[in-house]
């Protein structure tokens, strides 16, 4: 029985786990997840932050520290503990500063960074983030304006993809953080196609999923009804649609996004391609607004995340859901555990 214990610990995936901005409420969330024993005894976890921070956020949830301590710069994948801090002592934050600041966005910039290179070292198996905050890495001269666009640089990814899980809901954006009035401008065959055949490889790959079935949103009201509500379904969705289709991915459309999520909850399709950020969000948050967890497709490494921000306003008050970073950790375990399955398999 000791042996059998022993080796499903050894063969279990190891998760990076980034504290996000300091400041945040992302050391708050990280001690509250992985304090849950059925998250803990799942897989085993480096968390790439501040000891302080994680400190002073166990001490306020009267959570006793449970982690192992080693610098960031002697990580291994061989640990001794099933969770351990990399730390990261070079950075100093005292925990009541709550908002944005240029040490903040330092460090959370290293501690992505840091983590990209342990994944593609092959470290650890997946990457989970904390939230960062966009203003901080502004301070700190950080080029990269977010998560999703960092993890694709690092990795040399030019095809990415926002993906949102929640609940029986499945999502990809074929536009992201665009205003709706420029996204007419931005609108093309490509933007549609892109997410269409990058959703449909991770659903192989992380999800399990043999000969996905894939339903792609309009952009106009009722699909744009023939074109009598505009002619974007006929002139740019369609063909990339047929495209997708002639490449052998599973997937039709375009639907009425007003009951194409209600269909997909019911079983009818396995995913959907949303054409903007609104179209896809409203439906993720509120079908599971706690478990909602962001997936970066198109990149070699598996990168999730919680769908919130760093909620400086209760951060240090003990205030903090974590429900969302632990979908976040048992996504990307799932994902981790799929990957390996799959790779097993066909060396059979």
């Amino acid at each position: 029985m000791t042996q059998t214990n022993s080796t499903t610990v050894k063969n279990q995936p190891v998760i990076g786990i980034t504290m996000g901005d300091p400041a945040g409420i992302g050391p708050e969330i990280i001690v509250k997840a992985l304090s849950d024993p059925n998250i803990r005894k799942a897989a085993k976890y480096i968390i790439f932050g501040m000891h302080e921070q994680l400190c002073y956020a166990a001490d306020r949830a009267e959570i006793e520290p449970f982690w192992g301590r080693l610098p960031h710069e002697k990580i291994t994948r061989d640990m001794r503990t099933k969770v351990v801090l990399a730390e990261y002592d070079e950075f100093s934050l005292p925990s009541w500063i709550n908002e944005p600041t240029a040490v903040s966005g330092q460090a959370s910039y290293a501690f992505c960074n840091d983590a990209i290179y342990a994944a593609q070292a092959g470290l650890i198996d997946g990457i989970v983030t904390a939230p960062i905050n966009k203003t901080s890495w502004h301070l700190a001269q950080v080029k990269w304006p977010g998560h999703t666009e960092l993890f694709a640089s690092k990795c040399k990814s030019p095809r990415k993809a926002m993906m949102f899980v929640s609940g029986p809901l499945k999502i990809a954006l074929a536009t992201i953080h665009e205003a709706l009035f420029d996204v007419r401008h931005k609108f093309t065959i490509g933007c549609v196609h892109e997410p269409i055949d990058l959703l449909n490889t991770a659903l192989k790959e992380y999800f399990g999923y043999d000969t996905p079935k894939i339903g792609v949103a309009g952009l106009n009201p009722h699909a744009g009804e023939n074109g009598q509500f505009g002619d974007e379904e006929q002139r740019i969705i369609s063909p990339a649609i047929l495209l997708a289709q002639e490449q052998g991915i599973d997937c039709s459309g375009p639907y009425s996004a007003d009951t194409l999520f209600l269909r997909a909850i019911r079983g009818e399709f396995d995913a959907i391609v949303a054409m903007y950020h609104d179209q896809g969000m409203i439906p993720i948050k509120l079908v599971a607004p706690d478990n909602a967890v962001n997936v970066t497709i198109g990149i070699p490494i598996i990168r999730t995340s919680p769908a919130h921000g760093t909620a400086f306003d209760i951060a240090g008050k003990n205030r903090a859901n974590p429900d969302s970073l632990k979908s976040a950790i048992r996504t990307s375990i799932n994902m981790a555990n799929t990957q390996k399955n799959n790779l097993i398999r066909t060396q059979a």
